[in-house]
């Protein structure tokens, strides 16, 4: 069983080697359940190309939802998103925040926060700002952000209660979250679970659903509530990469879901500073 340290060093070094890939050899070509695709990172995203402020050049495919779709972000709002990659959903939030506005991208990987400023540089925005850092331990300072964004991250994130305490700290009272996430019904098999590219692809570091909601509201959150959901269907030549034939047909026909969710919460405006017991 790998160390935490261990899960995140391969997440690092993962997605540093993202970061490094020319984009025309990064774009994912999923043909759906039973047909082609690439790695299992980028079979889930979402399309953006409909959203103002939308950057091609900031979008490596990594997601798994819109979250900035659904973030009710208003003119003026500080916007933080968890693991801001390219810059991808950073220039999204810029454009509700406009000029009045800041958006703050958190990523873990150096590669990454390096071309995330250089996007920001190339469309001349001033109140996009990139911070190395562990979003178990933000670089940012307590009850600062009116809404906290990310997708497809916190599934990456060995100690995902950490993190929930964080998104706590870091926000106004009154303020909210929007992310996008994967979560599970039922197990995974044993060797998925184990793979160490399927836990860097988001998946066998997903947990459970209702566990999922329940770390939000052990946190201190009020008015939970699910904006989005939809089925991942994980094509069979990633399947085989862990399952033979016959476990691949007994896990499609199995009680085993992979779901995309996209939560919403708030943090009370007549709140304390940080979540219960953590004072």
């Amino acid at each position: 069983m790998a160390t935490e340290e261990q899960m995140k060093a391969l997440v690092k070094q993962k997605y540093s080697e993202i970061a490094l890939q020319d984009k025309a050899t990064n774009t994912a070509s999923c043909c759906g359940a039973g047909g082609c695709s690439t790695e299992v990172y980028n079979i889930m995203s979402d399309d953006y190309a409909a959203l103002e402020g939308y950057n091609p050049d900031a979008d490596l495919g990594l997601g798994c939802g819109l979250p900035t779709q659904f973030a009710k972000i208003k003119k003026g709002d500080t916007v933080i998103d968890l693991g801001s990659g390219a810059g991808n959903d950073c220039f999204v939030a810029r454009q509700e925040t406009g000029d009045m506005g800041k958006v703050i991208g958190i990523d873990f990987t150096p590669a990454m926060i390096e071309k995330a400023r250089a996007n920001a540089e190339k469309l001349h925005f001033n109140n996009v700002e990139f911070r190395q850092g562990d979003i178990e331990k933000m670089p940012v300072t307590s009850n600062v952000a009116d809404v906290v964004v990310s997708n497809c991250v916190l599934n990456l994130v060995p100690n995902k209660p950490a993190v929930i305490k964080e998104i706590f700290r870091v926000l106004k009272p009154g303020g909210h979250f929007s992310i996008s996430d994967i979560v599970l019904k039922g197990e995974l098999p044993p060797s998925i679970q184990q793979a160490a590219e399927m836990y860097a692809g988001c998946v066998s570091g997903a947990i459970q659903k209702q566990d999922y909601l329940g770390m939000i509201a052990d946190a201190g959150f009020t008015n939970i509530s699910i904006q989005k959901e939809k089925t991942i269907t994980i094509p069979d030549d990633i399947l085989a990469n862990y399952l033979n034939t016959e476990e691949i047909a007994e896990f499609r026909s199995g009680n085993t879901g992979i779901y995309s969710v996209t939560v919403y919460a708030e943090k009370s405006i007549t709140t304390a500073c940080c979540p219960p017991g953590c004072c």
